[in-house]
């Protein structure tokens, strides 16, 4: 293969108007692709770090010092090398930065050139990126995996950090896991969400959105987004727990005072244990399959007892828990908690890691899925990842936005033009 002959990255914006790193990497043959890297706003405190200038200029959000540590120190390292050998790639990367959580280089500099790597490798070998990133985790795990299309999760109504409202768990999702392929998954999300909208507004509540697409009205409860969204696809002449259930992201660290969860939206209080109980409670009355960052990250009890009570009956999901880290992970099966993991590649820092990752959650039978995160941009990678991967699940946000409907098309696409490749089950 044809080696890489430039690097070169520049500053761009995400969904949020914050600046983040789009990189190109240039082949001798001069083929090239680039990527762009994504950015949270509720993170795990044990993250990978992206590196932000933190001066006066976009409120300190610049990444100018990242993106000079691509072209100015990062980019030799790997000119005159293959860019099929991923995990060489980013083996360099970590190397050179030396820390464990990127913060010499900016995890955010290191995946621009990761992520760079896997297009352009990808588009030398005349591959979709989903058949380049199947090559890949053969190579880096020693096993094949049959490509697939993920089941989605579309959050439809937003709280949290994710919405300046008053209702406390940060994502509300529909799963329409009773369509029979991705183009029906994506007309009776499109109609739940156009439904959830109508109805909304009748009720006199904002139809403004969130981070991520999603609907983000103030309302008396957590229960009544959940009461609306059934309503929602009630009205969309669906079943709700039949066609379509309920998939909740509490990001309960952004409530958690060290001691207690805080509803402040209903100015409610509870313990580790009471707040168990308040969610098989919802298990039992609403058609919820997947609770995600239930507890706080470090509230190690609690995630047991949610486990040990509620592991059996709905998807535990760990996100911040478990920050798409491969040790920390595997600390956490050691413990028995959760038993699904959210794969979010910016919080590891590379395409590599990520890999190893997901490898060992399959290993330890964790359910994975592949997420976005709330300050996304046009580029696409996680819907190639998913489908490359045979990753059953995908988070990407509302069927709005074009940051969110970009993933989504891109699905789309794979399902039309792919050989053989069907809804994973």
């Amino acid at each position: 293969m044809s080696k890489i002959s430039d690097v070169k990255a520049i500053q761009v914006f995400d969904s949020r108007g914050f600046p983040t790193i789009s990189c190109k990497i240039t082949l001798e043959n001069q083929i090239s692709a680039f990527a762009m890297v994504p950015s949270g706003a509720s993170t795990g405190s044990k993250e990978a770090l992206e590196l932000r200038d933190n001066n006066l200029m976009y409120h300190g959000k610049g990444v100018f010092k990242a993106i000079s540590n691509i072209n100015n120190k990062l980019a030799s390292l790997i000119i005159g090398k293959d860019p099929n050998n991923q995990d060489e790639i980013d083996k360099i990367l970590i190397d050179f930065d030396g820390t464990d959580d990127k913060s010499s280089m900016g995890a955010n500099a290191i995946l621009a050139i990761s992520l760079a790597s896997s297009h352009v490798a990808a588009k030398s070998k005349d591959l979709n990126l989903y058949e380049h990133f199947s090559e890949i985790y053969s190579d880096i795990t020693g096993e094949n995996v049959n490509s697939s299309l993920p089941m989605p999760m579309f959050n439809i109504l937003n709280g949290g950090e994710h919405a300046d409202n008053n209702i406390d768990i940060q994502e509300f999702m529909i799963v329409p896991n009773g369509a029979n392929d991705f183009s029906e998954i994506m007309q009776w999300s499109s109609e739940i969400y156009h439904n959830l909208k109508h109805i909304i507004r009748s009720k006199n509540y904002s139809t403004a959105v969130g981070d991520e697409g999603g609907f983000a009205p103030n309302l008396q409860s957590n229960e009544e987004a959940l009461e609306l969204i059934i309503e929602s696809i009630q009205k969309s002449n669906l079943i709700p727990g039949g066609d379509v259930n309920i998939a909740l992201d509490c990001a309960a660290s952004e409530f958690f005072d060290g001691s207690n969860y805080f509803f402040r939206g209903e100015n409610k209080k509870y313990s580790s244990s009471e707040l168990v109980n308040y969610f098989e409670n919802l298990i039992t009355k609403y058609p919820i399959i997947s609770i995600e960052d239930a507890m706080d990250e470090n509230d190690f009890d609690g995630w047991k007892l949610i486990t040990e009570k509620l592991g059996n009956r709905c998807q535990l999901v760990g996100d911040d828990l478990f920050v798409t880290n491969e040790k920390i992970f595997l600390d956490g099966v050691s413990k028995n908690i959760a038993n699904s993991i959210l794969i979010k590649f910016n919080q590891v820092g590379t395409i590599t890691e990520t890999i190893k990752t997901i490898f060992s959650a399959r290993k330890n039978n964790y359910k994975t899925i592949i997420s976005h995160r709330s300050g996304e941009t046009e580029d696409t990678t996680i819907s190639d990842l998913a489908v490359g991967l045979g990753v059953a699940q995908i988070k990407t946000g509302a069927p709005c936005r074009s940051d969110r409907i970009a993933k989504y098309n891109r699905l789309l696409w794979i399902e039309n033009e792919g050989t053989n490749i069907l809804l994973n089950e």
